[in-house]
């Protein structure tokens, strides 16, 4: 990317971009499609019949049936919808610091959002521990977390039944985002859906921040959890217009008839429009001809080789974690103990921008470092950005007196088993609450705030495509 003077930022969080920024197939399909006709999906077109029937092809045989909308917050809605439709439940549960969208009936499931506001936690909305490893209630040390986390979901269904309510559906992002990168253990999702279909509810898999390939291996993230876990509902989002607004649920045929024998037509103005209907298109075709996914793959894992052995060096880092081009960094003040390095990540975030690299944080605590860019990020970009990192790490951990990794004993506990393609290492027994929720903070360690903050201040972003596999940015 690059700013109004000129400057280049390697762009290393932006995924809605999904194919690269501008890219000219994207720019070429919406021009020739706008040139041509655009109306409401009242009308039929060819184009959304053909969006639907490639959307379908990569899905399991049973997600057969899609509704469009413009938005991750539209299709959440529509989703919850579906739902609570499909056997007159009301009930959902959702999993802790979730983040499902902007609209009222999903900010009341995310938690991510109600605990920080004034909002108090609705009587329909169950929160179950997120099914965090590292930091979390069950950790890799534990025999078994996947069915510990499961069974808390289990106790939740039976505590419902027991008030005499009822659960339309459980709701999770595959691999969580907006919680700090948070990839499930292996065989959570399968025992989750196994109690949530006993209780008469749906699973519905949040694919909005996951999907189009971003795992490598696998087009949607939940496939990463294995052939025998196939969700009621999917939804989908950001990247699937390449920050056109375009979105989708895709379910079943069974849930589909229960929701339109309700009398009620669903119908939206502009979603599945023609042109949307060509920009989606177009970043499929993309992901294929590019080979997208296989980049996700190879540049995922060199990256994650980089940042194991920063882990190596520099002890702020208590974890990496993540799959294809989705990787956390988790910022630590203390490996044993887990403490989280709130403070220290910001500082991370602002001077990376001075280097021109564009990060962000996230998690309950806001220390791990995101990492989910454009697909077409390069192993030139991952290693220029790791040697930055790396810059800004010396640096801090010489101004703070960190130990140096030979004051650190090398013995860690085992790491808990994750889906096929997880790469991650776990370290420490540390006790922090994982409930705890500090407010964002300016950073304290810099010596210049001011100067600091002038330098983040938002300035108009002109966006450059960049090819898929090359080194350099294309003016």
């Amino acid at each position: 990317m690059f700013d109004e003077t000129g400057e280049q930022y390697l762009d290393c969080i932006n995924n809605v971009a999904h194919v690269g920024h501008c890219h000219p197939d994207v720019v070429k399909a919406a021009l020739e499609q706008m040139e041509l006709l655009n109306t409401n999906s009242r009308f039929l077109h060819d184009n959304i019949v053909e969006y639907a029937r490639r959307l379908a092809a990569t899905l399991p045989e049973k997600l057969s049936v899609c509704y469009f909308t413009n938005s991750g917050s539209e299709a959440n809605d529509l989703a919850l919808r579906l739902a609570r439709q499909f056997r007159g439940h009301q009930d959902v549960i959702t999993l802790d610091h979730a983040y499902h969208g902007h609209l009222s009936s999903l900010i009341e499931i995310s938690p991510y959002k109600f605990r920080k506001g004034k909002d108090v936690k609705k009587a329909f909305v169950h929160v179950a521990p997120t099914p965090d490893t590292y930091r979390g209630k069950y950790r890799e040390d534990h025999a078994d977390p996947a069915s510990a986390y499961a069974e808390e979901v289990k106790e939740i269904i039976e505590e419902a039944h027991n008030s005499g309510r009822k659960i339309a559906a459980f709701i999770a992002e595959s691999m969580q985002s907006c919680g700090g990168q948070i990839i499930p253990p292996a065989g959570y999702f399968q025992k989750v859906a196994e109690y949530v279909h006993r209780a008469g509810g749906v699973f519905i898999a949040d694919e909005v921040q996951v999907g189009f390939g971003r795992v490598g291996k696998h087009f949607w993230s939940f496939q990463m959890h294995g052939e025998d876990f196939v969700p009621d509902i999917v939804t989908m989002g950001k990247p699937m217009g390449n920050g056109h607004p375009m979105a989708c649920v895709v379910t079943t045929k069974e849930i589909a008839e229960a929701f339109s024998s309700s009398g009620m037509e669903y119908f939206n103005t502009y979603g599945g429009n023609p042109v949307s209907s060509a920009v989606g298109l177009a970043v499929l075709n993309i992901i294929e001809n590019e080979d997208l996914q296989g980049n996700a793959t190879r540049v995922g894992d060199y990256l994650t080789e980089l940042l194991n052995k920063q882990k190596a060096k520099h002890t702020l880092i208590g974890d990496i974690r993540g799959i294809g081009l989705f990787i956390g960094i988790d910022l630590v003040k203390d490996r044993q103990k887990r403490t989280p390095a709130t403070d220290e990540a910001q500082h991370v975030i602002y001077k990376m921008k001075e280097k021109r690299v564009l990060l962000s944080a996230d998690g309950p605590h806001r220390n791990v470092l995101k990492i989910k860019p454009p697909m077409c990020f390069t192993e030139e970009d991952a290693k220029f950005m790791v040697d930055k990192l790396d810059e800004i790490l010396t640096v801090l951990e010489e101004a703070i007196g960190v130990q140096s990794e030979s004051m650190i004993s090398e013995n860690s506990p085992c790491r808990a088993k994750l889906p096929n393609e997880a790469h991650s290492e776990q370290l420490g027994d540390g006790t922090s609450d994982p409930r705890e929720n500090p407010s964002p903070k300016r950073n304290g360690l810099c010596t210049d705030k001011h100067s600091l903050l002038k330098n983040i201040r938002a300035g108009k972003i002109k966006a450059i495509w960049k090819k898929s596999h090359t080194a350099s940015v294309k003016k």
